[in-house]
């Protein structure tokens, strides 16, 4: 699998795994800000960006093995760990099943998936419904306003519409990632997790529901939970140095 990967900065090493639909350029201004002090490695996700794009469907399971290759070819042992949305699941089995390799965990507007996870947002339900019948400029726009706080600034919305535009996803990877996601359940792993960790939220997220980052501290041993009021699901876009100083303190 060819996965292409970033590194930046010194210090100790900070992997960051992305969400559905999202490349390694999709952390807005989170990489250069963490990478004042630590070593931010950032990759694509199979079936997205300059990644190899496989025929699906894909498993959480097989993208926390690229995740795992990623550290391989960057030639580092252990990393903390922070996974966003469909990478936060992706970072829970590296951190039940490749615990060796994880330093801390950060796991931001993310779910423990299953039958007893709050399921997606109404709001962001009727809009997954409707996006077929949008022009697909109309359909784009209108998910970038949905994974942000209401109220958020135009020119927010704008700069993260032209990423979504320079960066299109690959219809058939998306679908293939959606698919890993729309299966996950973390299942027993939570209570496997050994690694420090943190689990952070907007309590404006209208993506995924802010109440399953309860779920994930109360399953997780010593689990902390932080929220950001008022941020919505792209929270380290949105709340940069809010967000990044967080993490920063646990991290450490």
């Amino acid at each position: 699998m060819k996965l292409a990967w970033d590194s930046q900065g010194d210090g100790a090493p900070v992997l960051l795994i992305q969400g559905l639909g999202y490349t390694r350029q999709g952390w807005g201004p989170l990489r250069e800000r963490l990478a004042r002090r630590y070593r931010v490695i950032s990759f694509d996700n199979r079936g997205i960006g300059e990644s190899d794009i496989p025929p699906g469907p894909y498993s959480v399971e097989q993208l926390a093995g690229d995740a795992v290759q990623v550290l391989d070819e960057a030639e580092v042992d252990r990393a903390h760990v922070l996974g966003a949305s469909l990478g936060g699941f992706v970072a829970q089995v590296v951190a039940a099943e490749h615990a060796d390799r994880v330093e801390r965990l950060v796991l931001a507007c993310t779910s423990p998936g299953g039958p007893g996870s709050y399921p997606l947002p109404e709001q962001t339900l009727r809009l997954m419904a409707e996006a077929p019948s949008l022009a697909p400029e109309v359909a784009l726009r209108r998910f970038v306003e949905n994974a942000v706080a209401a109220g958020a600034e135009p020119e927010l919305i704008d700069e993260i519409y032209a990423y979504r535009q320079k960066h299109p996803p690959d219809p058939g990877g998306w679908a293939a990632q959606a698919g890993a996601g729309a299966a996950w359940d973390a299942g027993d792993r939570l209570q496997r997790i050994e690694a420090p960790t943190l689990v952070v939220t907007g309590t404006g997220d209208t993506v995924v529901d802010p109440r399953n980052a309860d779920l994930l501290a109360e399953r997780i041993a010593g689990a902390r939970l932080e929220r950001i009021e008022g941020a919505g699901h792209m929270l380290f876009w949105e709340r940069t140095e809010e967000f990044a100083g967080i993490v920063e303190r646990f991290l450490g």
